[in-house]
């Protein structure tokens, strides 16, 4: 059970901060950075939740990301083994990507196909997702540097972001009426230069 009685302890005011075990890291190093943009992420699809308070489904879903991100952050929070634990560290499983992937099929069925990228426009909800889709795509940028440095740490992070990035994606399009309302890239449309003005010749 986590008990936070007191909000402010002085402790980090030297620029460091503790990580599940005790060890102090640095607040710009990137295990805390990574962590970091997940907890970003997740105040960004609650964001999204504002917005999608009248589509229970996508809500549902949002509503188990924000629990599954704060999972996340544990994990990349406790590096090392849990051998010689007394408690195992809560990490993010390969169930909790599976049902990502379970949802993105379910979802993504009844979308209309794609025939451009599309703009991250149209419905508010569809704006807030896309938001909170690059945020995630950040988080999973930082995990991958993370793995780089500290090679020890679970990958699962890693792919759990990049799946959840492509379910804020089709989940996007489902807020934009499935799809039908999707405001797609027109490449180079505003590249060609526009054609001289015509103008009339005054008789002499």
């Amino acid at each position: 059970m986590v008990k936070l009685n007191k909000i402010y302890t002085r402790t980090g005011d030297n620029g460091t901060t503790a990580l599940v075990r005790g060890a102090r890291r640095h607040k710009d190093d990137i295990r805390v950075c990574a962590y970091g943009s997940v907890d970003e992420t997740n105040a960004f699809v609650g964001a999204a939740r504002v917005a999608a308070s009248t589509d229970k489904n996508i809500d549902a879903v949002l509503a188990r990301v924000q629990n599954d991100l704060f999972d996340l952050g544990s994990d990349l929070a406790t590096p090392g083994s849990d051998e010689d634990q007394p408690y195992p560290a809560l990490r993010i499983t390969q169930a909790q990507i599976d049902w990502l992937e379970q949802k993105i099929d379910l979802f993504n069925d009844n979308l209309q196909p794609l025939t451009s990228f599309v703009l991250p426009a149209g419905s508010p909800l569809c704006a807030a997702l896309h938001v909170a889709r690059t945020v995630a795509r950040r988080a999973e940028r930082d995990c991958v540097t993370l793995l780089g440095v500290e090679p020890e740490t679970s990958p699962l992070p890693q792919v759990y972001l990049n799946r959840l990035s492509d379910l804020l994606f089709v989940l996007s399009r489902v807020a934009n009426n499935n799809g039908r309302d999707d405001i797609l890239w027109a490449p180079g449309e505003h590249t060609k230069s526009p054609k001289p003005a015509k103008t009339k010749r005054s008789k002499s």
